[in-house]
């Protein structure tokens, strides 16, 4: 039977897809828990195998039969040999089954301390490559958004430059804000395939790492059904040994284990909890004009707006792109509120005290100091401005001027 591998089967839709890996650390933590439940049965019996033997051994030691003679006393006394014999070999087989129990316990822990290394490098670079595929994607809707904007103001340029549009004036205000708008679409273009380019930088090394650790967890989970089948395989073995009329019970235990296959259980496990069968592919960079309704793959601003080659007065500016989608919009003067308009109804309070704040929703405060009162709360403690800084005072410590 052809053996899957983890590392082809549990690949999550895109960067940020945690499902597969999550699919695989569930199944490691089953196995934890299952190697728990077979330390706790092998330790039950080890305890019972114990004391079983401890009482036949008191059992032989209480027997009488010192009265009889002859050969019935020595049968009698070789029963009871025998008797304290098999309870000692009870005792011994609970032995061995503790060993067993520490075994699985080590091997368990090694398991452990073995996967919490791999986890800590996985989280390592899984929220980086979350984080720049987050703003990959941030990036991409950007350049797609500042696209359409140059578009619908080069458009509006056209629009302009007809035969019955408005006098010159106006045309020069609209070609100057269609060159802004493709000024910022080519930033924000670049912008984009900066960030791809680093995605995919990072990916190939969180893809080398992940196909790793995949491999090692397979790989514990392999050791894991081994060691578990061959500890019970022994333990059915000292069982049919010691209580060789038992031992018909036990070989159809046998026969169980012998149906017990690595590449089996694990073919299961992926064939029913699978995510994906190969990693997200590269994001690429798409030319937002690459997809012309006419087929025109040139999305040259020069062919499909010839009237941007007019010559007009060009008006020097800068500016700034702002890392998020929002068009960029002229803002008067008039329009920008100061610090005085939003306080026309505050008044100014001289201290009479000094305070020293209590709480971080508090503002410290000096006598002679002049406060702008903002709020006036009915509990007493007055809401003051004092330049930059914004706190709760106490009322009774102010005098209005």
């Amino acid at each position: 039977m052809t053996a899957l591998q983890f590392r082809d089967a549990f690949w999550g839709a895109d960067f940020s897809d945690r499902s597969g890996y999550e699919a695989v650390l569930q199944r490691l933590q089953d196995g934890r828990r299952m190697c728990k439940d077979v330390e706790e049965l092998l330790r039950m019996r080890a305890v019972a195998e114990e004391k079983f033997g401890k009482e036949l051994v008191a059992i032989a030691r209480r027997a009488g039969g010192q009265t009889e003679i002859s050969t019935l006393r020595a049968s009698i006394d070789r029963l009871k040999a025998e008797i304290e014999h098999t309870g000692s070999l009870h005792v011994q087989l609970s032995g061995m089954i503790k060993e067993e129990v520490q075994k699985i316990e080590a091997f368990r822990e090694h398991q452990r301390e073995q996967r919490k290394k791999f986890e800590e490098i996985i989280e390592k670079v899984q929220k980086p490559i979350e984080a720049l595929y987050k703003r990959t994607m941030e990036s991409k809707r950007c350049y797609e958004q500042r696209c359409k904007e140059a578009d619908e103001a080069e458009q509006a340029v056209e629009k302009k430059s007809s035969p019955a549009a408005t006098p010159l004036r106006p045309t020069e205000k609209v070609l100057n804000r269609a060159r802004l708008c493709r000024e910022a679409a080519r930033l924000a273009e670049k912008q984009y395939m900066w960030h791809v380019d680093k995605l995919e930088n990072t990916r190939q090394d969180w893809e080398s790492t992940y196909r790793s650790t995949c491999e090692v967890f397979q790989q514990q989970e392999s050791d894991r059904i081994g060691i578990l089948r061959c500890v019970l395989w022994d333990h059915c073995n000292q069982l049919s040994m010691q209580c060789v009329k038992d031992d018909e019970c036990y070989e159809e235990v046998r026969k169980i284990l012998e149906e017990c296959d690595i590449a089996m259980d694990n073919n299961h496990f992926i064939q029913t909890r699978r995510t994906g069968s190969s990693p997200p592919k590269s994001v690429e960079f798409q030319n937002y004009y690459n997809a012309d309704t006419n087929g025109n793959a040139d999305g040259s601003t020069a062919q499909r707006f010839p009237c941007i080659q007019q010559e007009t007065p060009v008006v020097s500016l800068s500016f700034s792109v702002a890392p998020s989608c929002g068009v960029g919009e002229h803002i008067s003067g008039d329009d920008v509120s100061t610090p005085e308009s939003r306080v026309a109804d505050e008044e100014h309070y001289k201290v009479l005290y000094d305070y020293k704040a209590q709480d971080p929703d508090e503002l410290s405060i000096t006598r002679g100091e002049v406060l702008l009162i903002t709020d006036q709360g009915e509990d007493g403690w007055w809401t003051a401005r004092r330049g930059d800084l914004i706190g709760l005072v106490p009322g009774t410590y102010l005098i209005k001027l």
